[in-house]
């Protein structure tokens, strides 16, 4: 049978959160895993700090995978920190923050509902960054 289309798949998440690389230019680099229009999948890597932003297009669920940091939604006065286990999930339009990296590597499973276009950032302050300068993809 000469199949077109892929409809299910198996993934190592320790494998390829490994194959990220040890140093990045961006605050994160992320790897596809699946880009359907009604939902994507991502492993991603922090580097550096995460200031203030959203996504105006989709809600966002992150499964931490490895590391340790802070985080927030909303605002500053939710903080608190985050670990390898834990899910967190916000709505499109939720600011939210991971002020501090307390173990690395922090990586995450992110699974984007619809799926999130990777330009899809905005900074509360926009002089913090662009969608550029936030992340890359890892081919």
């Amino acid at each position: 049978m000469n199949r077109t289309t892929i409809d299910a798949l198996r993934f190592d998440i320790a494998k390829i959160a490994a194959s990220l690389p040890e140093t990045a230019t961006t605050l994160l680099v992320d790897r596809y895993l699946t880009n359907r229009e009604a939902a994507s999948a991502r492993v991603f890597r922090v580097y550096k700090p995460t200031p203030p932003h959203y996504h105006a297009t989709c809600d966002e669920y992150l499964y931490v995978f490895s590391g340790r940091g802070t985080f927030w939604m909303e605002d500053e006065s939710n903080s608190a920190e985050f670990g390898p286990g834990e899910l967190l999930f916000f709505k499109r339009g939720t600011v939210h923050a991971q002020p501090k990296i307390l173990e690395e590597p922090v990586i995450f499973l992110a699974i984007d509902t619809p799926r999130r276009d990777p330009k899809d950032i905005v900074f509360v302050n926009p002089e913090d960054g662009t969608p550029e300068s936030f992340i890359r993809a890892d081919q």
